[in-house]
């Protein structure tokens, strides 16, 4: 199971509901998300971009993706 939480202080708040009782044991692995710059965010949207680039159906693709309810 992964979750994501908030750390404040000594208590993680958990930012979604796990169906656990209250005052079991568990053991917890902490993965860091760093936060990415603008530039970074930029450069992975460049990156996406460029993947799409002379692709000659990408039009009707997206067309098809706006008619979906």
């Amino acid at each position: 199971m992964r979750v994501k939480g908030i750390k404040h202080g000594k208590n993680i708040e958990l930012l979604e509901e796990i169906n656990i009782p209250d005052g079991t044991e568990i053991h917890i692995e902490v993965e860091i998300e760093q936060p990415v710059s603008e530039q970074e965010r930029l450069n992975r949207l460049n990156q996406i971009f460029r993947a799409w680039k002379n692709q000659p159906d990408l039009d009707t693709t997206f067309a098809e993706i706006n008619t979906e309810p």
